[in-house]
């Protein structure tokens, strides 16, 4: 591996990556090598997470060719030089701000969305003018062997390459002087990511999870908002960074909510969920003991059915739940819904800011309600009487804060994500000003305090 990461430095340092040309042909021939294997990225996907071809296109593969048309569009704008105002004191001059590439950079990527969440860092990484060592998921092998197929297909391996494997090429990569670290997964690895890469103060981004709060005020409308809850929740059964972790409902209208999300599972996915084929499973026997384990069947209202040889777990609603039950005690990532109830916003808000800042957060209310809770709460992002959609566009930057992550990516963010941005003075050569040089004088000290006011 680290004849590949050499391989890379060398590349990097000749200045072939920056070309904003490049650039472009490289994005489009990963759109070109994306296009033709889409049948298979869909298969991939089926045997790692039980997904249907709608939802991978709708949830990976479109969001990812969305990003790379966005890149291709904008990326000539974003890599050009940004002129600034040049303080008075150095006159004659010229300031500015010059985009630079980190070099060579890291990208490792999860299980739970692994086409797309390995890709779109790796496009916005080489968009800016990097190379880039892509490390999927071992739990997703399918996806995973594909993904080295693609990007061999799309780049030289100077360029851009894939590492296949578990813990130890994690490991051993984490050893390696990379530029940068681009890391998506769960707080304990990220927490591992950055302490490995403090020690060759190696620049990291970090998108982890927590549990996002979905508060519903009695102001919602409730029919809605259950059906938009259960999209965003069970989506690929939970396992999804920013679904709804539980819900924070007005006592007034919880029995409301309850009922209407119960309708809206059976719409959705059947009077049997388990017997939908689109419905799909929990990544790992592992994964799926632990979300089991989450699970208090006596307070189960909604769903609870469980199938050990399929790693299916039918969407499951939580009712009367505190945070001292298992299931508030950890991020569930499973299709399992908590429910606990407040009686004024006030205290809400509170219980929510009490905890660690989630990655997202969900309400549904009227304006006033929306615009106290997401003024007052600290989380990455989230919606206003909708889940999730706020990370599908590359017009606004998706990440964490506090516990749940550190950065930004996608569209402008993405490119500023894996850049260096030099400021630069270009100072003339037929004017220079004396002031500043020694000896200094009473005149001196005048016009220096007058140029520097």
């Amino acid at each position: 591996m680290q004849q590949l990461l050499d391989k890379q430095k060398a590349y990097f340092q000749t200045g072939a990556t920056l070309p904003v040309k490049g650039r472009i042909a490289a994005l489009k021939r990963l759109r070109m090598a994306i296009l033709s294997n889409e049948q298979r990225i869909y298969e991939a996907l089926k045997a790692d997470l039980g997904k249907s071809a709608t939802e991978s296109y709708m949830c990976e593969v479109g969001m990812t060719l969305s990003e790379i048309n966005f890149m291709i569009k904008h990326v000539k704008k974003y890599a050009k030089d940004r002129r600034v105002r040049t303080p008075l004191a150095q006159y004659v001059a010229k300031s500015y701000v010059k985009n630079s590439p980190y070099g060579c950079v890291l990208v490792m990527s999860p299980w739970n969305y692994p086409f797309m969440l390995s890709l779109e860092p790796l496009v916005d990484a080489i968009a800016a003018g990097n190379t880039v060592i892509l490390k999927p998921s071992a739990y997703s092998p399918a996806t995973s062997a594909l993904l080295a197929e693609i990007v061999k297909e799309a780049f030289p391996p100077e360029l851009a390459t894939t590492v296949l494997g578990g813990r130890a090429e994690n490991s051993a990569l984490l050893d390696m002087p990379f530029d940068k670290i681009f890391f998506t997964g769960s707080v304990s690895v990220g927490k591992e990511v950055m302490r490995r890469a403090s020690e060759r103060l190696i620049p990291v981004t970090l998108e982890l999870g927590g549990k996002s709060p979905c508060i519903v005020d009695k102001s919602a409308n409730i029919k809605l908002a259950a059906r938009r809850i259960v999209f965003g929740k069970f989506l690929n059964c939970g396992q999804t960074c920013v679904a709804p972790d539980y819900i924070l409902v007005h006592s007034s209208v919880k029995e409301q909510l309850i009922s209407a999300i119960g309708a809206e599972i059976t719409k959705q996915f059947g009077e049997y969920p388990l017997e939908n084929s689109a419905y799909g499973k929990i990544i790992s026997p592992k994964h799926y003991n632990r979300v089991c384990s989450l699970i208090d069947d006596k307070k189960v209202v909604i769903g609870g059915q469980r199938e050990d040889d399929t790693l299916r777990i039918a969407p499951t609603v939580m009712d009367n739940v505190t945070r001292a039950d298992a299931v508030m005690g950890e991020e569930i990532f499973g299709p399992v819904l908590p429910v606990m109830t407040y009686e004024n916003l006030s205290d809400a808000i509170a219980d929510v800011n009490a905890q660690p800042h989630p990655l997202a957060l969900y309400v549904f209310g009227d304006k006033k309600v929306a615009g106290e809770v997401a003024s007052r709460c600290q989380f990455g992002g989230g919606c206003v009487n909708d889940t999730i959609i706020h990370l599908a566009t590359s017009h606004m930057g998706f990440g964490g804060v506090g516990a749940s992550g550190m950065g930004a990516y996608h569209g402008k963010e993405g490119f500023d994500c894996f850049t260096h941005k030099k400021s630069i003075v270009d100072k003339a050569t037929f004017f220079d000003l004396p002031v500043r040089y020694q000896p200094y004088t009473s005149f001196k000290s005048a016009l220096i305090k007058k140029f520097m006011k």
